[in-house]
């Protein structure tokens, strides 16, 4: 039976490639790097756990900061009357 969570570890946290090291700590890095201005508001690229579903909740937590600065970027550009595409 397939609980829905199965996967290969390439697709168990899309975007993000796993690492195990040998320390048997989990591993994970962005494929693509974050923007200059999320970084800065840090969101970390490289981040580790001791199981997979505290790293999903990590990177979770790393996209959030992302996706919230961005958020914040495009609402002070539509505040200040410029447009973003």
């Amino acid at each position: 039976m397939d609980d829905g969570k199965s996967s290969t570890p390439e697709q168990a946290i899309p975007g993000w490639r796993l690492i195990l090291s040998d320390a048997g700590r989990l591993w994970a890095s962005r494929e693509k790097p974050f923007s200059a201005v999320a970084f800065e508001a840090g969101a970390e690229r490289t981040v580790d756990a001791d199981t997979l579903d505290a790293l999903r909740d990590e990177t979770d937590r790393q996209e959030t900061i992302a996706e919230e600065v961005v958020a914040r970027e495009a609402q002070e550009e539509r505040a200040a009357g410029r447009v973003i595409s």
